[in-house]
């Protein structure tokens, strides 16, 4: 089922299936933001990934000596939440663990992701709950996808508000594991952009680490902003399919990412891993501004 918020700038629409953004409208000429979800490129809108942002080295983690197979991006994505509040600005909705997460995921916890209107912004906020009777190990990141123009519009990389010179990306590994090689790419940028292109994504995911931006900002070919996401996160992903000439691209705050090739798999020594104490809330929010 999906609900609806909207103000006098912006209109949004979130499915129970997923948590996930479904639609941004741009109310002052009607432009819908968010990819569509043709599987014929990408099935999805705005995954929300949890408790794993990308892959487990050979799809497999280890904790307290018992194997969990999961897959990309977690289980989070394809499970139905419950809607826990709705209000004229907001949505909440809240997913439990059950006997299904278990088998892929050791630990007891409830996740809550609630969507704000503030303005022309999308406030998205995580707050993550231990119930488990022991510390939990998780990764949560966001992948939002917006309508674009791969050949003719540009990013804009800043921090601080002000414009970064140089991005650099690790490179996923080309043996199909979804895992990280040891390469990194360097692009350099002229305030800030950088033009996109189907050869900017043959790789796959740019994997920015260290903080190296807290905003990204979608460009159209005349370099006016189309729509900013805020990344106040360790590192965050850039993504459009490989060689698909997609009409989108995504920009990912991420808490975590996929594993080096090689990794042990023992979930407590994943790189970027998040800990949280029995009890314990972690609580993070992103921002989505509409131009």
């Amino acid at each position: 089922m999906n609900h609806t918020i909207e103000n006098e700038k912006i209109k949004l629409t979130v499915s129970e299936h997923g948590g996930e953004i479904k639609s941004l409208i741009r109310k002052y000429d009607n432009t819908e933001l968010m990819w569509q979800a043709d599987s014929a490129y990408w099935g999805r809108t705005s995954p929300v990934l949890f408790p794993v942002v990308g892959s487990y080295y050979q799809k497999k983690s280890i904790y307290d000596g018992k194997v969990y197979e999961m897959g990309q991006h977690g289980f989070a994505r394809d499970m139905d939440f419950a809607l826990f509040e709705e209000k004229a600005d907001r949505l909440k909705f809240v997913l439990e663990s059950n006997d299904e997460t278990h088998e892929k995921y050791p630990f007891d916890f409830k996740l809550f992701i609630t969507y704000i209107l503030e303005d022309g912004t999308v406030k998205a906020c995580w707050d993550v709950e231990n119930t488990d009777g022991r510390k939990m190990y998780f990764s949560i990141g966001a992948h939002p996808a917006f309508n674009c123009k791969l050949d003719n519009d540009y990013l804009k990389f800043g921090k601080g508000k002000k414009p970064v010179n140089e991005i650099i990306a690790n490179v996923i590994a080309s043996d199909g594991s979804g895992c990280l090689s040891n390469e990194r790419d360097t692009y350099k940028l002229e305030d800030g952009i950088l033009k996109m292109s189907d050869e900017l994504f043959s790789k796959d995911a740019l994997v920015i680490e260290k903080e190296q931006a807290d905003v990204v900002t979608l460009l159209d070919e005349n370099k006016e902003p189309v729509v900013a996401v805020t990344c106040p996160t360790p590192l965050f992903g850039v993504w459009s399919p490989v060689g698909k000439h997609a009409p989108f691209v995504c920009i990912e705050p991420w808490f975590g990412r996929c594993d080096r090739v090689g990794f042990n798999g023992k979930l407590e020594e994943r790189e970027y891993s998040n800990q949280l104490a029995p009890g314990a809330i972690f609580s993070s929010v992103y921002e989505i501004t509409v131009f």
